[in-house]
């Protein structure tokens, strides 16, 4: 079976409701079996000029299991708590 990946890029305006989209995020990807690849960090550019300000990555078993985690009410639930003070990529 092929893996999946979600990868977001996101910046953080607001550090104490992110704290509260990452309890929220984080029993969601647990639930639906995914897992951290990358979690924020320090990103070191080598080609091209992306540079994103906060970067994760998901593994999931499989793509249909990534769209179950991301359409989950669950992970809905979260990225509401966070839509007005944190733009999403």
């Amino acid at each position: 079976m092929t893996r999946a990946y979600v990868i977001a890029q996101a910046t953080v305006s607001n550090p104490e409701q992110y704290e509260g989209y990452k309890a929220l995020a984080g029993a969601a990807v647990a639930q639906y079996g995914g897992k951290y690849i990358v979690r924020g960090g320090a990103t070191h550019l080598l080609e091209g000029d992306w540079a994103p300000p906060r970067l994760v990555i998901l593994e999931f078993a499989s793509i249909e299991q990534a769209r179950r985690f991301y359409d989950s009410p669950e992970y809905q639930a979260a990225r509401c708590q966070v839509r007005r003070q944190q733009r999403r990529q």
